[in-house]
Order: structure tokens, then C-alpha cells, then sequence
């Protein structure tokens, strides 16, 4: 159960242009746009917390139904 990962993908046009994964724990962005967008969410801590939190509340609270 540990190595349960919670994945959020921005896309733009059928490009992804920016990632949160849990196990990185911040944004990272791939495109020159997603990059600048990354930087954004990072510096907001609400923003941070908000996502690192997903992974209890949503992967591993369906655990037992998936």
C-alpha cells in the first residue's frame, strides 16, 4: 500500500503541460507554459497541501472498493 501514487495531469490541447504526482510532491511542468504554471502552484502552499492530501483522501480511501 505504499507505493500507491496520485497522479494529476494538466492538459492543453491533447499536450500535457503540467503534473502533480505524489510521489514528487510538487508540480512539474513540460511545456514552456506548464513550467511557468508549475512554479505558480508550487509557491502556494494551500495549493501544495491540497494536492499531497488527494492521496489519502481519494486513493487510499477506495482501496477496499477497487
Amino acid at each position: 500500500l505504499k507505493d500507491i501514487e496520485y497522479v494529476y495531469s494538466e492538459f492543453y490541447n491533447k499536450l500535457e503541460i503540467a503534473r502533480f504526482d505524489s510521489n514528487v510532491g510538487k508540480y512539474v511542468g513540460y511545456t514552456e507554459y506548464g513550467v511557468k504554471q508549475a512554479n505558480y502552484w508550487n509557491n502556494n502552499p494551500s495549493q501544495i497541501a491540497s494536492e499531497r492530501a488527494q492521496r489519502e483522501a481519494y486513493c487510499q480511501h477506495n482501496i477496499g472498493i477497487w
